[in-house]
């Protein structure tokens, strides 16, 4: 049987292959610290109270037929209101478009915008840009970005870049590094992207920034959350917002993502997703609509959900540093903001009790998997090189006390390489 090359070609998800083989190891009775999956264990992360209860509501109340395509106007009126109370950026609401999370409204991003064949820049590691290249048929452009800068994209680095380009495809804060931009850095990355269009003729396609800020609540410390609008209002027309409840909320099942932006995009993208289908259901829709609204609910459940987040990749990234002072090649970025944690492994040459020499961030990852029950994700799933000893680790599926028991097993994984 013959399928198209874009079928053919299409590689699967890297992390939800390695999820599948730790889940294994699990359903086997096996204890694994598992840090793979950007997902919430619901028993350790359970979504809003208020939430929960305006889903079950809205059942009860009969709201089970089809959502308009474009998301119920109550919701797209909270999302309004709430962007603009929070974000300081002011959209219609008909300038807004629900999708069942934020994937469909990304890869609706992809189709609205790119042809086959037209550059899309995107830094590494980053989630998922190279397959939605792969599904729009467009050319990726990928940028090396290093941990001296915390892995996040600077105006150098993509200068060269942006000449005929149709999208810089931007995330912050960054799925798999837990990292944000500075000030600084996105307001030079825009500078270029307002004077890269103003440089086009006529007739010319503009450079889009597609802005994934899925997290922006789930910020630490004193690190705030930047994007191209509020820093350039020139982008405004420029400038694709995807955002949604599946991080902030920890309810990543509840599919309730949004996009906005100009309106000749958006209402593209709402042509393109009313054929595929891809809304969220419509009592998910009518409780977030009122969740959104009740501002002191909102506020209590993200001082505590942030609070316990923190503390699980803090004893990570604490844990790393100490290893570091011991002796090991491993290191940890201080986690700014998202669920994840950047951590080095350097291990690439080290020899295990069974003689196997680690090559790969993959050798380094299982080796880490069946000694130490640690599972991680290698930066390579995120479109780096193989051979980067970095990986994410995401702790929205282990509990605090998981994370403490697996970090002794680290340590006598580490120590056992030769």
């Amino acid at each position: 049987m013959t399928v198209s090359r874009m079928a053919q070609n299409l590689i699967g998800s890297e992390i939800i292959k390695l999820a599948g083989e730790v889940n294994a190891m699990i359903a086997k009775g096996e204890q694994i610290c598992n840090l793979t999956i950007g997902d919430f264990d619901p028993k350790i992360f359970p979504i809003p109270g208020e939430l929960r209860a305006g889903i079950a509501e809205a059942y009860a109340e009969g709201h089970t037929n089809y959502p308009p395509a474009n998301g119920v106007a109550v919701l797209r009126k909270a999302v309004a209101d709430f962007t603009r109370d929070r974000l300081g950026l002011t959209y219609s609401e008909n300038d807004i478009l629900v999708a069942g999370g934020s994937r469909p409204l990304i890869y609706a991003t992809y189709l609205a915008l790119v042809d086959p064949g037209d550059k899309v820049v995107f830094p590494t590691p980053s989630w998922n840009n190279n397959h939605y290249c792969h599904l729009s048929s467009a050319t990726p452009v990928m940028v090396e970005t290093s941990p001296d800068n915390n892995f996040m994209p600077t105006a150098a680095d993509v200068a060269s870049q942006l000449k005929g380009a149709t999208m810089l495809a931007l995330c912050s804060p960054l799925n798999p590094t837990g990292t944000m931009f500075s000030r600084k850095d996105l307001e030079d990355i825009c500078d270029l992207v307002v004077a890269e269009n103003k440089s086009r003729g006529a007739g010319e396609k503009p450079l889009y920034i597609l802005y994934d800020q899925i997290y922006w609540m789930l910020t630490f410390g004193e690190h705030q959350h930047y994007d191209p609008v509020n820093l350039r209002p020139e982008l405004r027309d420029y400038t694709i917002y995807i955002d949604g409840t599946s991080k902030c909320f920890a309810a990543t099942g509840v599919r309730v993502g949004y996009a906005f932006g100009p309106t000749v995009v958006i209402d593209k993208m709402k042509a393109i997703l009313g054929h595929v289908g891809a809304w969220a259901p419509k009592a998910e829709q009518m409780a977030t609509a009122r969740f959104l609204h009740q501002t002191d609910a909102v506020d209590v459940f993200l001082d505590e959900f942030k609070h316990n987040v923190r503390a699980s990749l803090d004893l990570l990234y604490h844990a790393f540093k100490d290893l570091k002072k011991e002796g090991y090649n491993v290191d940890a970025i201080e986690p700014m903001g998202a669920i994840y944690l950047s951590a080095k492994l350097d291990l690439a040459g080290k020899t295990t009790p069974s003689g196997q020499v680690l090559q790969t961030s993959k050798d380094i990852s299982f080796y880490i998997l069946e000694e130490a029950k640690l599972a991680v994700v290698p930066f390579s799933a995120f479109g780096s090189a193989p051979d980067l000893g970095w990986f994410r680790l995401s702790v929205g599926g282990a509990s605090l006390e998981s994370i403490k028991d697996s970090l002794g097993r680290l340590r006598e994984a580490l120590r056992m390489l030769k």
